[in-house]
């Protein structure tokens, strides 16, 4: 058991007769009244997001994960295959388990957290950003903006992102996996 002291980013808890990671967490000591934590909630098995509020003290029941990477294979239909780098071993995802499926380039090395009482896999750990190609992109047009303008991008692996005027069909760009938004060119 643990208490909501230790509620961290990406610890998967038991709420609800469901298994939930916590994607985002607030600690609020309020100047009258008793401090609690404002948390996001992501279901492993569903995907759906819900918000709780537990107050300070609030016993909670943490889940015990292993962490394995994994190389992502294809995509088919609505289930993503990946492998394990260790023993070669492949698995398929439902497309609900990933947090931006829409990001993943084939090849691209992630962690997958297993639940270690019954080895489900629970969630795919993105990389922090990924960096992939332009396919398509508008001309931008210049003079009618006063500051940072942005224009619809799709890349390689049909994401669309809005990104500075100056990109162009082939430039490599950088992503934020979490929002899904532009970093930076990537320059070679």
């Amino acid at each position: 058991m643990a208490s909501t002291s230790d509620i961290r980013k990406g610890l998967c808890i038991k709420y609800n007769n469901d298994i939930y990671k916590i994607i985002e967490f607030l600690h609020v000591k309020p100047g009258k009244g008793p401090a609690f934590v404002r948390t996001k909630l992501k279901s492993v098995t569903t995907g759906k997001v819900v918000d709780n509020t537990f107050s300070a003290g609030h016993k909670i029941e943490d889940v015990r994960v292993e962490t394995r990477s994994y190389q992502y294979l294809y995509p088919e239909g609505d289930t993503f295959h990946f492998m394990n780098t260790d023993d070669y071993n492949q698995i398929t995802l439902q497309k609900e388990t990933l947090d931006a499926p829409d990001l993943l380039k084939e090849g691209e090395v992630v962690k997958i957290l297993f639940n270690t009482e019954d080895s489900m896999p629970l969630s795919v750990e993105m990389p922090a950003s990924v960096t992939l190609e332009v396919t398509h992109s508008e001309p931008g047009v210049k003079g009618n903006t006063a500051t940072n303008a942005t224009k619809p991008a799709t890349v390689e692996t049909g994401a669309r992102i809005n990104v500075p005027l100056f990109i162009n069909e082939g430039d490599k760009i950088k992503i934020d996996t979490e929002k899904g938004a532009y970093i930076e060119r990537v320059k070679e």
